[in-house]
């Protein structure tokens, strides 16, 4: 396990969820629990480069919620957030499908299996083409890796979603 007290990365992604105690509740619950879902959408924003707030992305997808049960993101509120905010992204369901279309991608987040627990987490490309991972799990907060590695060694089993965005909505540095 990395020893981490920092919330962000020096460049504004959340990396350790496990550090966002009682102060921020989703869906009845402290995010460290279950906040995988807002902190992926937040972390996908900030690398389109949107002006964004953690906690407005926190509280708005908190209130989309019907239930105020215990509970990880549904995959309904994440797309309807995503539609609000994050123009022309794609789905894709299917272990190897979602990797291929992440491969693709300047950036997204994928939804699957990480050590037997459903999991939402963020990637983004970087300059020499292999990929960013935010907060997969307590050894990897803030990785580059190729994406056949990292899909390799997580994508293990139960279902496999990849929302992603294309190289050409991401803008030019």
């Amino acid at each position: 396990m990395i020893e981490n007290n920092e919330k962000f990365s020096k460049d504004g992604y959340i990396i350790d969820q496990d550090l966002f105690d009682r102060t921020y509740p989703y869906r009845t619950m402290p995010s460290a629990w279950n906040g995988c879902g807002w902190i992926a959408a937040y972390n996908l924003r900030h690398a389109l480069g949107d002006p964004v707030y953690f906690d407005d992305v926190r509280a708005e997808m908190d209130a989309m919620h019907r239930l105020r049960i215990p509970g990880p993101t549904l995959m309904r509120v994440m797309r309807a957030y995503l539609d609000k905010y994050v123009p022309g992204w794609k789905e894709t369901t299917g272990r190897d499908e979602a990797a291929a279309a992440a491969s693709q991608s300047a950036a997204g987040i994928f939804r699957y299996t990480e050590e037997g627990v459903p999991h939402f987490i963020t990637f983004v490309r970087q300059e020499d083409g292999q990929y960013r991972f935010f907060n997969v799990n307590d050894d990897i907060i803030d990785e580059v890796m190729p994406m056949e590695k990292f899909t390799k060694e997580h994508f293990l089993g139960g279902s496999v979603i990849a929302l992603t965005v294309s190289p050409e909505s991401r803008p030019s540095s």
